[in-house]
């Protein structure tokens, strides 16, 4: 009889942020396991405490706030970083982190990171470069990869369909909501861009990651060109300008505006030689039931198609029934009353459980993730080719060393004011 083999103590996670998207995180931990989030650090103490109290309320922890990053690094309970900071903070956390471990200060062997991994090519490249000289694991939580309906869809087609008439040629993915949350987002300096920046990069990675054969090298496909167009349909006029800037201290769409629609055509070299196309487009100017997320995957004799907001479970709420405004049916909801989708577990549905389950695993067991910060760095590459391309007016041809130091125009005008 074969001997078991001892499994691995649970992955002990501190997360560097408290915002919605590390709520969103926590939330999905519910459904990981062998996995405890044993601390949490972020500027706010109200915050950080608040989401510390959350996840041991879901008996995730133990877990407890630390009053400063430093403090986090040094725990002694904590294997692994979920670095979930705004765009603008993210390379400093990420200095700070090489130079704890790099010093003994913290014992620190793994990290995960949110997207996007830079708001330029040469940040997220050294992101990669601090990692990876740390000699910390990496992954890079792009959780569309990992929804559920993209990870059984992508099986199904590739073990059935492709064998008998040819792999995919064309990947379509659109992400489109009625904008952010925070001020941040809107800022190009502190994010990076508009929503080009913000979501283009779950369209493309999630098509690159659909036209890719199970188990194959991620740079099976070989990026050959961009075109990107960029619009600025809805939070440009006066009307809605004025909101934002009522709701956002700090938010000048008028004065420094950020495209709120974009558009991207990616060309791949497959291994057969043949050309690849993933199609794309995101908005923040989508006004529907809430978020929306559309994929299809095409291919000579079949096609995959997936769309967030059309779930099994529906409900009607009639004109006199009355409720505070929220996201209790979906995320970005947009009213509560009429016909309205509910996403029965947001979790799962977008990726964020598949992901870290993921990550968890490989972290815990030394293995390397299907996202690394090396997928960073590519899905980085190809949103400055689209920005560049929507500047331009031209398609861009790859490989293009003017990427390794562009900033696309939003973040630019911010860094001319004195931006971070």
């Amino acid at each position: 009889m074969a001997q078991a083999t001892e499994a691995p103590p649970p992955l002990r996670i501190g997360f560097l942020g408290s915002g919605f998207i590390a709520k969103f995180h926590a939330k999905s931990f519910q459904s990981v396991r062998h996995a405890q989030i044993t601390g949490i650090y972020s500027p706010t103490a109200a915050h950080r405490e608040a989401l510390a109290a959350e996840v041991n309320g879901m008996e995730l922890g133990p877990c407890r706030g630390h009053a400063s990053l430093e403090s986090l690094l040094g725990a002694d309970d904590v294997d692994a970083i979920w670095l979930l900071v705004p765009n603008d903070k993210r390379l400093e956390a990420m200095q700070a982190i090489h130079d704890a471990v790099k010093s003994g200060k913290s014992k620190v062997r793994a990290i995960a990171c949110e997207k996007p991994l830079g708001r330029t090519l040469a940040e997220a490249r050294e992101m990669l470069r601090l990692a990876e000289d740390a000699g910390l694991a990496h992954g890079y939580l792009e959780n569309q990869v990992f929804a559920s309906a993209v990870e059984r869809g992508k099986e199904i087609v590739w073990r059935r369909a492709v064998p008998a008439s040819g792999r995919p040629y064309l990947a379509r993915a659109a992400e489109e909501h009625s904008g952010p949350h925070e001020p941040w987002f809107w800022q190009g300096e502190k994010q990076g861009g508009g929503v080009m920046s913000d979501m283009m990069c779950h369209s493309v990675e999630v098509g690159r990651y659909l036209l890719t054969a199970p188990g194959a090298p991620r740079d099976t496909l070989k990026l050959k060109a961009a075109q990107g167009n960029v619009g600025y349909l809805k939070w440009t006029q006066d009307r809605y300008a004025k909101i934002l800037a009522h709701d956002f201290k700090g938010v000048e769409m008028k004065a420094h505006p950020v495209e709120d629609f974009a558009r991207a055509t990616i060309v791949f070299e497959a291994e057969n030689g043949r050309e690849v196309i993933v199609e794309a487009s995101t908005s923040w100017s989508y006004v529907g039931a809430g978020l929306r997320i559309d994929l299809a995957l095409l291919g000579p004799e079949y096609a995959m198609e997936f769309s967030s907001l059309n779930p099994s479970l529906k409900v009607f709420l009639s004109r006199a029934i009355h409720g505070s405004s929220g996201e209790d049916l979906v995320e970005k909801q947009n009213a509560e009353q009429g016909q309205m989708p509910i996403v029965e577990d947001e979790a799962g549905t977008y990726g964020y459980i598949g992901e870290n389950r993921h990550m968890v695993d490989c972290f815990r067991h030394g293995t390397t993730p299907i996202e690394t910060f090396v997928d960073g760095v590519e899905v980085t590459k190809m949103v400055m080719a689209l920005y560049k391309s929507a500047e331009t007016g031209q398609v861009v041809e790859l490989p293009d060393e003017s990427l390794e130091t562009y900033v696309p125009v939003p973040a630019r005008q911010g860094l001319a004011r004195g931006g971070a």
